[in-house]
């Protein structure tokens, strides 16, 4: 797997020279419901580079979760290509799928989901102890991944100690223990007031101009607008792929319906 950065924060990298992060092509997922087949994908395909800050912006029912959940190696496919790093995940075992999206995806989430009677300490080290990292080494990364978020005073403090702008901040230095090659945040700003919606923002802009490469999930506008790259979808389809200023965009007509 490349891990070539790229040509710097909010730049283009060379696509001739430097392999995806992310490569989708003619994606499709079906699903059968009440003897039906229903089609959460349609042919989606794009390709994200390392080091780019992607948003991924739809309405619900556009696909976006489902979009998500192959990109986390969360689910696979009905038909196309995804390769993570130049790995197919078609092909993969449970076993070997679960381990790719270990090393590689660092999952940031609405919800936090910490575990409650945790330390921020032991929350962040838990990917760590799946990889088997000895204790010693668990404590020292987990140390240096919240002092990287600002949260190097609260390191034994438990999830109920903390506000939501800091609970999110022990997610995203959770995710990014393990110095994953991609991280997928999920709606990260959803459970979060304006103000710590920002700071959460802002912190991910420092993440990308540290070269980390990262999927942002959303269905805010306002969130999409703030990215350096928009993908907009709609039933199942690309609809859209360019500056977030642009793509994030509320479509006119649907500003014009939402006022008929």
């Amino acid at each position: 797997m490349s891990h070539q950065a790229s040509s710097g924060p909010g730049r283009e990298p060379d696509r001739d020279l430097v392999e995806p992060i992310i490569e989708v092509a003619d994606v499709h997922r079906e699903y059968r419901m009440g003897g039906e087949t229903v089609a959460a994908l349609r042919g989606v395909s794009f390709r994200v580079m390392p080091g780019e800050f992607v948003a991924i912006v739809g309405k619900s029912g556009s696909g976006k979760t489902t979009l998500m959940n192959l990109l986390g190696c969360l689910d696979r496919p009905t038909r196309g290509v995804y390769r993570l790093g130049g790995d197919d995940v078609q092909g993969l075992s449970d076993d070997a799928l679960s381990g790719l999206r270990n090393r590689h995806i660092g999952f940031v989430f609405q919800s936090f989901q910490l575990l409650e009677r945790a330390t921020a300490l032991k929350n962040v080290s838990l990917p760590l102890v799946y990889r088997g990292v000895p204790a010693a080494r668990r404590k020292t990364m987990s140390a240096a991944a919240l002092e990287r978020v600002g949260l190097g005073h609260r390191l034994g403090h438990r999830p109920n100690q903390m506000s939501g702008g800091e609970r999110q901040r022990v997610a995203i230095a959770r995710a990014l223990v393990g110095s994953p090659t991609l991280l997928l945040a999920d709606e990260p700003t959803g459970n979060l007031d304006s103000a710590t919606e920002r700071d959460t923002m802002a912190l991910f802009y420092e993440l990308h101009a540290a070269r980390n490469t990262i999927v942002l999930v959303t269905h805010e506008p306002s969130i999409a607008e703030q990215c350096p790259r928009a993908i907009r979808l709609a039933d199942g389809r690309v609809v859209g792929d360019g500056p977030g200023r642009e793509v994030g965009a509320t479509p006119r007509a649907s500003a014009e319906e939402l006022h008929a």
